[in-house]
């Protein structure tokens, strides 16, 4: 296999417009009487901190912010058009003005740091039917804050104005499939996909287009005792100025029913990467045996084992449902990259948690996903967990990661409760991320190991006023270099409904270290904000 020559315009303007264009096609395809909902938000927050850009102890100072975000919530049900999408602008006004702060949020002297003016975010996913049981599409779209290097301050989703370790990533893909159905004997899906990762390209961040093919075939209704499927998928990366790389992988599975409740698995397959650097790539085959275990109709279990061409390996995936909770634990070991990551985000989703939750109290998954963003709203769940997992990096890594999570609702109490464990090992040569962290520096990302829990709790003081409480700990080690980073986060708050407006109170404090290896300092940050919030 040879890498792909072409060089695709991944940042240039007619790609996106492509893309949109092929969006807007997609919206005059749907029925008139499509059931679009359009709601304009705007969001205010007063917000006082002792230590604004979380800086060191020594050099941190106080500031108020007055915190203007509008936004936009879009989206649509239909049989043939699912439509959702969020965006915010937000704008930060200082009472007192730094002199190192430009409009883009970055210290005078061009390092990283300082705080913003302007921050935008919005995430957006769509899926369509063009023609009826044949051509379908995806796409999606996302800008967000992204955590520059695995040590120091970590991004918490509500200090937006802050760029210290932290920049903008913004990802779209689109995604146009063939699907086929061969009488009773297989089912068939073609599909491609392009898409594009930018952001951080001042620090040495990569901005990447993907073209990407693959291919499924899985048996039909005809194999009632014996389920087989093969993949086969080929993708290509431009990286720029910092080359190009390819990888392309073929996957066999075969699934015996043994009893009504327990499957044996079997998988065996062939990869290949091609990627800059020395070396120039890895290949390989690979097996796993494994089970599948149904117990109940609430709970799963599946765990497989195997060897790989970088080692051994294996996966576990269990989920259970009570009444009043929901449990997950899940565990792989693959090949991945910091920008595959970001498309699809290595984050516990809040929204998929509390849907097993109430899956049986709302069996339909139009009426129970209003019903999840409702709660997620009313009780100031975030829309993710463990969301400080990822980093920038433009190596291919091996990647170990365990997570755990728990949703429990009774009474006036509910909780979500997660925690991570995950050790990523660099496989390509780390001269492509000496323009991100520099030469010296780039090598405490070769072996990083990042763990962290995180337990949100709260209590509804009537039908209108909760109590929250939010702890989380994350913490990521340098392996081969014996060096170790923190970030603590306590929050409490009340909020309170007044009719279609929300209002919260919060409390927060923070303490880590700033993750610099020529510094060992710390930082510590108290901060309270006053938040209303309406949808219009």
């Amino acid at each position: 296999m040879t890498t792909t020559t072409a060089k695709p315009a991944i940042a240039g303007t007619p790609l996106r417009r492509s893309a949109l264009a092929a969006a807007v096609l997609l919206l005059t395809a749907v029925p008139a009487h499509a059931d679009w909902r359009v709601a304009p938000t705007l969001r205010v927050s007063e917000i006082w901190t002792d230590n604004v850009n979380l800086s060191e102890d020594a050099l941190a100072y106080s500031d108020l912010i007055t915190q203007v975000s509008p936004g936009l919530v879009i989206s649509n049900r239909t049989r043939r058009l699912t439509v959702n999408a969020t965006a915010e602008l937000h704008s930060f006004a200082y009472l007192h003005d730094s002199d190192k702060r430009d409009r883009d949020g970055q210290l005078a002297d061009g390092g990283n740091g300082g705080v913003a003016s302007v921050q935008r975010s919005y995430r957006g996913n769509l899926r369509g039917e063009l023609a009826e049981g044949l051509l379908f599409v995806d796409a999606s779209a996302a800008r967000g804050q992204q955590n520059i290097s695995p040590f120091g301050p970590r991004a918490t989703g509500n200090d937006q104005y802050s760029r210290n370790n932290r920049t903008d990533i913004d990802t779209w893909s689109i995604s146009p499939y063939l699907v086929h159905r061969f009488g009773s004997t297989a089912d068939g899906q073609l599909r491609f996909t392009r898409d594009s990762v930018g952001g951080g390209d001042n620090i040495g961040f990569r901005r990447t287009g993907g073209n990407t093919l693959l291919a499924t075939l899985t048996s039909g209704t005809a194999f009632r005792t014996i389920g087989w499927g093969a993949t086969y998928s080929k993708q290509d990366l431009n990286g720029g100025r910092y080359g190009d790389s390819s990888n392309e992988k073929l996957a066999t599975n075969l699934r015996y029913i043994l009893t009504q409740r327990i499957s044996l698995l079997a998988n065996a397959g062939y990869d290949r990467y091609e990627y800059e650097g020395l070396g120039g790539g890895d290949q390989g085959a690979n097996w796993s045996l494994g089970f599948l275990w149904t117990p109940t109709a609430r709970s799963t279990l599946q765990a497989t084992a195997g060897r790989h061409f970088y080692g051994n390996t294996g996966s576990l995936m269990a989920m259970h449902r009570s009444r009043s909770t929901s449990w997950n634990l899940s565990y792989t070991d693959d090949i991945t990259t910091s920008r595959q990551q970001f498309l699809l985000p290595s984050t516990i989703d809040t929204a998929g948690l509390l849907d097993g939750m109430f899956a049986t109290a709302y069996p339909d998954p139009v009426v129970r996903a209003q019903v999840v963003q409702a709660y997620m709203q009313q009780n100031g769940l975030p829309p993710s967990l463990s969301d400080s997992i990822n980093y920038l990096s433009n190596r291919f890594m091996r990647q170990k990661r365990l997570v755990a999570s728990m949703v429990y609702r009774k009474g006036r109490s509910s909780a979500v409760l997660s925690g991570h464990l995950s050790d990523r090992n660099a496989i390509s040569d780390q001269q492509s991320d000496s323009p991100l962290l520099g030469s010296q520096q780039g090598r405490y990302s070769d072996n990083v190991r990042q763990h962290g829990v995180e337990a949100n709790y709260t209590y509804r003081l009537n039908t209108r006023a909760n109590l929250t409480a939010r702890y989380s700990l994350n913490e990521s080690e340098a392996r081969d270099r014996d060096y170790r980073s923190y970030q603590r986060v306590l929050q409490v708050g009340l909020s309170r409904r007044f009719g279609d407006m929300t209002g919260s109170l919060d409390l927060r404090r923070r303490s880590g270290d700033l993750g610099n290896r020529a510094s060992t300092g710390t930082f510590t940050e108290n901060a309270i904000s006053a938040t209303v919030f309406k949808t219009f």
